[in-house]
């Protein structure tokens, strides 16, 4: 029995980038940090950051593009695949992504426009819960395989 499923949760480097196959579909690309926390054998406290690549395909990389935004918190659940090609100087590359099955958005702060992304605003001590609106947060699955023609890169 084989298994290739990744769960990432953290916050966006930069802006997702947006791109169309010759074929017409969307591919979106971003990429994904992740802190790792703990204390080393004299006590102290270490650190470590991670940077994921994800690849979205479809309607999932048209609502990325949308709604996410640079340090905007993303949970991502996908599959490790890892691409081999030649560059433009004849140079063998590889690269190991995350291409995401499904995205879920982090929490949407409030007074901004348009986007999901970066820190809340300090909450308004005299609102009320029932005073805030309730967004539900888009969950897009990918069901379809992407075929190698497709790919941009």
């Amino acid at each position: 029995m084989n298994l290739n499923k990744v769960f990432i949760l953290g916050r966006l480097t930069a802006d997702p980038q947006l791109r169309s196959t010759p074929s017409g579909q969307q591919v979106g690309s971003f990429s994904v940090a992740t802190n790792r926390m703990w204390n080393d054998k004299a006590g102290q406290k270490q650190s470590a950051t991670e940077y994921h690549n994800i690849v979205v395909w479809g309607r999932q990389a048209e609502v990325a593009s949308k709604f996410l935004r640079k340090g905007g918190l993303v949970l991502v659940e996908g599959r490790m695949q890892t691409r081999a090609w030649d560059d433009a100087q004849g140079q063998k590359r590889k690269t190991t992504e995350i291409v995401a099955e499904r995205i879920q958005l982090g929490p949407r702060p409030t007074g901004t426009q348009g986007g999901f992304g970066g820190e809340a605003p300090a909450a308004d001590p005299f609102a009320s819960a029932s005073d805030e609106k309730k967004e539900e947060i888009p969950i897009i699955s990918v069901d379809e395989e992407v075929a190698k023609d497709d790919l941009p890169f």
